[in-house]
């Protein structure tokens, strides 16, 4: 069972990083962009700003479950590095599964809402003189926030099974 969820979240993950991928590809092509037509043509574009921010979070939010899955985050181990290795995977297991899952799984719960609040009522970006229309970026919160929430859930299950991290890279 552990398995098949486990599967199942990293390829969550591995899909939400390859649109984190495509994000960050808008973000450049389109920073790119608004660098050469300010400069160059000396008419710079309404909607830069908008693309850019929108494509920055929905980078963060989208490669962070897969950050978490290929256990790459930035952490301090100092202390972690001087306790037994099981009270560590319990503390592990503590923090991710009951404490962090359930968080970001009511972010997440929050996120859909936004999505499809927004899709029904067709809401733009009103401080935006080009408004565009927000639920694509709330759907990138809404995604990248789900798998983070499946993946500490995985992850929070397999500490508490003292299961390593090389097996858990099984694709």
């Amino acid at each position: 069972m552990l398995k098949a969820l486990t599967r199942f979240a990293n390829g969550v993950s591995w899909c939400a990083s390859q649109l984190a991928s495509v994000a960050a590809a808008v973000l450049t092509v389109s920073m790119v962009y608004e660098v050469f037509a300010r400069y160059v043509f000396d008419a710079p574009t309404v909607w830069a700003f908008d693309v850019a921010y929108m494509a920055n979070g929905a980078v963060f939010l989208l490669g962070v479950a897969y950050v978490l899955r290929e256990d790459a985050h930035i952490r301090i181990d100092v202390l972690r590095n001087r306790l037994p290795a099981r009270f560590g995977r319990g503390v592990q297991g503590v923090a991710y599964l009951l404490v962090l899952a359930p968080f970001f799984g009511m972010l997440s719960w929050i996120a859909a809402s936004h999505t499809w609040r927004a899709w029904v009522r067709h809401e733009v970006e009103t401080v935006s003189p080009w408004a565009p229309l927000m639920w694509p970026f709330y759907l990138c919160f809404a995604i990248g926030l789900t798998a983070l929430t499946l993946q500490l859930a995985v992850e929070g299950l397999r500490a508490f099974r003292g299961l390593d991290s090389d097996a858990k890279k099984d694709h």
